[in-house]
């Protein structure tokens, strides 16, 4: 549907802030010469199985783009195991990473793998189904102020919702202390699916959050519904306030924290580290998993549009994957990646890896390796596909190495040999 309120579509620019060990398991990259240029017209599309349905992209290069390799080597090994489902991962000032745990702790873990104990004090999470403790970033005043800001799902009366929450680490990092809550995403739903879950921080020092719109057909038109805040990215301040700026500030029958809409169930949020723009990914259905990059105020089609069907193969809806006044993604995929975490490489190791998009893949059991150029896919390539594992969210270290965290509760670190 096509929005009537008269919004402005300037492109989002809000700059992201930063943000017991076992014997290393390695995946190695080529190798080929680091110093050989990138080409990605020399390899064919990484994706072979049949899709899902025989729907036609927009626009050419929307999906299949050709392959790409990297040359320089690189190596992809386990540091740690015996994380417990972790979720979100998120680097910290001195190098060392902070990650949630789907039951409800976080956990520090040094470049080398060492885990800490849980870090307790944090409000009881639901984790049932997809739900639990989710995405963790750190204050971007975290030096001084010690803030840690999270995502989880949070039981009400009327169900479960998805919810915005902070506190402050103590000085010995055992606790959360003063932990509460800032925000929830209404209205609340009795399910325990599609909760979105990430969060990261925008230049001027407010939340950008995902929401998912829980699945089920009674709450799926929710994502077009501007009085909802199911399926939505969301901008808010550190006290869970709209932000200043938003495209629905001031106007009636919308919720000021909304910055877009349509969304299905958005697990990828990331701020392009040139450019400044917001880029999400988000689950479709059987197929019609996308990778979008988020303008303010626009709506993203679901469930109106999209290039996946329903899970026993009916159509979504009417079955189009276009119309008026509703945004393509940059790029699908059909099969299905099943998408979650995601981060851009600015670190030196591997300068071919420059303003890559890294994409966690959990069905796929990869992480995918996104080319850009002018805001279009020019490339993709697989790594640590012979893993075995359902790499759930990704981070860049302070020493310019990708760290990943898997289902499994496996610490990957990837980096050139």
């Amino acid at each position: 549907m096509k929005t009537k309120l008269t919004i402005s579509l300037l492109t989002v620019s809000l700059g992201l802030t930063a943000c017991h060990s076992s014997p290393a398991n390695s995946t190695s990259g080529s190798d080929s010469s680091a110093n050989a240029p990138m080409d990605t017209t020399s390899y064919p599309a990484v994706e072979t199985q049949k899709a899902n349905t025989n729907y036609k992209p927009a626009f050419a290069g929307q999906t299949r783009i050709q392959g790409a390799k990297t040359t320089t080597p690189y190596d992809g090994k386990v540091i740690a195991e015996g994380l417990k489902s972790p979720w979100g991962i998120t680097t910290m000032p001195d190098g060392r990473l902070l990650i949630s745990e789907k039951e409800g702790d976080f956990r520090i873990a040094t470049a080398a793998g060492e885990l800490s104990e849980p870090i307790k004090g944090l409000p009881q999470v639901n984790s049932s189904g997809q739900g639990g403790l989710l995405g963790v970033r750190l204050d971007p005043n975290f030096e001084s102020n010690r803030m840690v800001y999270w995502v989880f799902s949070d039981d009400t009366a009327a169900g479960t919702l998805t919810a915005v929450a902070k506190g402050k680490l103590s000085a010995d990092e055992k606790s959360i202390e003063g932990a509460k809550v800032i925000y929830q995403a209404t209205p609340a739903h009795k399910g325990n699916l599609h909760y979105g879950g990430r969060i990261i921080f925008d230049k001027h020092g407010n939340i950008i959050v995902s929401t998912g719109e829980r699945s089920d057909l009674v709450t799926r038109p929710l994502a077009q519904d501007l009085n909802a805040a199911l399926g939505k990215i969301l901008r808010i301040t550190t006290d869970g306030k709209p932000a200043q700026g938003n495209p629905f500030l001031g106007k009636s029958n919308a919720l000021p924290e909304i910055l877009s809409y349509g969304h299905r169930n958005p697990q990828g949020l990331a701020l392009h580290p040139e450019t400044g723009d917001l880029w999400e990914t988000e689950f479709g259905p059987r197929g019609g998993d996308e990778l979008n990059r988020i303008e303010s105020g626009k709506n993203y089609g679901w469930p109106t549009i999209t290039y996946g069907i329903e899970y026993k193969g009916d159509k979504v809806g009417e079955g189009i994957q276009q119309k008026d006044g509703l945004e393509q993604p940059v790029y699908y995929w059909d099969p299905v990646l099943s998408p979650s975490g995601i981060t851009f490489y600015t670190g030196q190791n591997i300068l071919e890896w420059k303003n890559n998009l890294f994409i966690c893949g959990l069905s796929s059991m990869h992480i995918a390796r996104i080319i850009l150029k002018d805001n279009k896919v020019v490339g993709e390539e697989r790594l640590l596909g012979n893993e075995g594992q359902r790499f759930r969210d990704i981070t860049q270290g302070q020493d310019g190495a990708l760290y990943a965290i898997t289902d499994l509760g496996k610490l990957y670190k990837i980096d050139k040999k």
